[in-house]
């Protein structure tokens, strides 16, 4: 079972999502919260799997709370709530660990969908904003949020593994990766947990970040690998 806590400003959102995803046989949503703190207070007594976090609320924000709690409770997985008009909220939840972006307004189907994949290790992004998450990537890569790679692990890569970095920083899922390289969805999962592995990194997001600041994201690699 999945525990959920969802937090969102706004009562009708919060009991809307709460039926919805109490339907699902797979979900339980423990809780609910109106803020960040609140958020914070909740998470400090029960131990949610999944977070779904609003970006935009009093008293303290999604982005500080996404930070303050990926800093204590790194295995808890936070989906975002975002709008078109979030670009700045977005950038900075994704430099502080969250691990889906879905636009308000989704389906139930991608909304389950997204909680399901976040919850086992995959990064999920709502196909109406992924365009605007890679272009946020190259953003990244002129400020001064750095991911570390020294030398030797960025040699331990194989060239296959080296490209599969590159197609990350550009933004592509594991099933366009899958599709570009003529390899399983199952193939590619299990050599982005190596890649992971070898380059010290969180997650897909550090990759792709990481491949954008470095150029690799930019790099052409032939079919031969």
């Amino acid at each position: 079972m999945i525990r959920i806590l969802i937090a969102d400003d706004q009562e009708l959102i919060r009991q809307s999502l709460q039926i919805v995803l109490g339907l699902e046989h797979d979900f339980e949503v423990i809780g609910t919260a109106g803020n960040g703190r609140e958020v914070i207070r909740f998470v400090k007594k029960q131990k949610p799997d999944v977070i779904l976090m609003d970006i935009r609320m009093p008293e303290m924000d999604g982005v500080v709370c996404t930070k303050a709690l990926k800093e204590q409770y790194p295995e808890i997985k936070i989906v975002i709530l975002t709008t078109f008009d979030d670009d700045e909220y977005v950038f900075n939840a994704l430099k502080y660990g969250a691990s889906g972006y879905l636009l308000k307004g989704a389906s139930t189907r991608e909304l389950a969908e997204a909680i399901r994949k976040v919850y086992n290790g995959t990064a999920m992004i709502n196909g109406d904003i992924a365009s605007k998450v890679v272009k946020l990537f190259s953003r990244m890569a002129q400020t001064n949020l750095t991911i570390q790679v020294d030398k030797q692990q960025t040699e331990s890569l194989k060239p296959m593994e080296m490209q599969m970095v590159a197609l990350i920083g550009r933004g592509m899922s594991n099933k366009e990766i899958a599709a570009k390289l003529s390899l399983s969805e199952g193939t590619v999962r299990n050599s982005i947990s190596v890649i992971l592995s070898k380059l010290s990194l969180r997650d897909r997001t550090q990759v792709a970040i990481w491949a954008v600041q470095t150029g690799v994201a930019n790099m052409e690699y032939g079919d031969e690998v």
